[in-house]
């Protein structure tokens, strides 16, 4: 079987919740090597966070960003338990960790004396707000004040969160590319060795957030306004919004000039394809509510699978607004292992139960992955 892109690098997983354990099983899909490090009789917080529950009482949560790693139960207080990961620590390739600044020090792990020490080690921190802020990162205070919930909502309505812990997953995202960055630099200097600052790595929730922001923080910085809800409407084009067909909501995206006429046309709608003042974005603009007010009442005279039907004949974007179950239907997912890996990664163990590993893991250190099956 040919080798994954990461196969050979090991990854010391000591972070938890969704942003770090998503980073680490992305790069475990990839083939790396994650030793998933958790607090003894709890775990990681999210084997809690249910239900629903698996049969086997593993949570849906944990299941869904823990796949590919062994677990190792160990107490950073306990002296015996704190050499065994300065011992896996020593040959680890990556550390990941999400603590609060200080506390891993506290347990004599610290990351500044650790990277010099072992001049291998690419470290990466996911906090929330930064190396010296105490406040614990979570995914919807975060998205309060990185500006996502005021523009999200309908107009006349209360801000809204993003159904999706989006914050953490573009984060763990960022701290999966900030480790590929890394790696890649630690090779290209060999036989070089690259300074401590060179391996560090830190993301942090509130500033994946604001990046994520994009074009909207454009539009705020171009206009000197502040951004709006829009509801399901876009802030810069029309129509590009829900709207109800006789039988179910579905999405249009009108995205430039030549697709406003070819919906319009194929809508069965000539005298707006015709109209002059509606040919630039910029005049559809101005007429939105026109415009939306038109649409609205047209498409609810047929159902949705006869204006997909329409419109996709005439190229024009548009789609279903599908619950989560029909969206499921076609992806070759799993209930154990969750969605499929990204690009050319694949599932090679199950998430694991709290500790499953460390028997093991304290006999043979990294050399366990040598001797696990790997499926064709």
């Amino acid at each position: 079987m040919k080798s994954l892109p990461l196969t050979g690098v090991k990854v010391l997983d000591l972070s938890r919740v969704l942003a770090g354990p998503l980073c680490s099983m992305m790069l475990g899909d990839l083939g790396a090597s994650v030793i998933k490090v958790e607090r003894p009789g709890a775990g990681d917080d999210t084997r809690g966070w249910g239900p629903p529950f698996a049969p086997d009482g593993q949570s849906a949560y944990f299941l869904s960003c823990n796949r590919n790693k062994l677990s190792l139960a160990a107490d950073f207080r306990d002296d015996t338990d704190r050499t065994l990961l300065l011992e896996l620590l020593s040959e680890a390739d990556v550390v990941l960790e999400n603590f609060l600044p200080g506390v891993l020090s506290r347990y004599g792990l610290d990351p500044g004396a650790l990277l010099a020490q072992f001049p291998q080690i690419i470290w990466c921190t996911v906090s929330g707000f930064g190396p010296d802020s105490e406040r614990p990162g979570y995914d919807f205070v975060v998205q309060a004040e990185s500006g996502w919930m005021a523009m999200t909502g309908e107009p006349d309505g209360d801000p809204m969160k993003v159904g999706v812990a989006m914050v953490d997953v573009t984060t763990g995202k960022d701290a999966a590319i900030g480790i590929l960055a890394a790696l890649t630099a630690r090779e290209r200097a060999r036989p070089q060795r690259l300074p401590p600052a060179d391996r560090r790595v830190h993301v942090t929730l509130a500033s994946s957030a604001v990046a994520a922001l994009v074009n909207v923080a454009q539009n705020t910085l171009v206009s000197g306004r502040p951004a709006r809800r829009w509801g399901n409407a876009h802030a810069n084009l029309v129509p590009y919004q829900l709207f109800r067909a006789a039988d179910r909501p579905m999405v249009l995206a009108v995205g430039n000039d030549a697709q406003w006429v070819a919906a319009m046309r194929a809508l069965g709608l000539p005298d707006l394809a015709d109209d002059e003042a509606l040919r630039t974005n910029a005049g559809r603009l101005a007429q939105r509510d026109r415009i939306v007010s038109r649409l609205s009442a047209h498409m609810r005279t047929a159902d949705s699978i006869e204006w997909i039907r329409r419109l996709d004949a005439a190229g024009v974007p548009c789609g279903l607004v599908r619950e989560v179950h029909e969206a499921l239907e076609p992806v070759t997912a799993s209930a154990r292992t969750g969605m499929p890996p990204l690009w050319n990664g694949r599932v090679r163990l199950e998430p694991p139960g709290l500790g499953q590993h460390t028997v093991t893991i304290r006999e043979k250190r990294w050399r366990i992955f040598d001797e696990l099956p790997i499926p064709e």
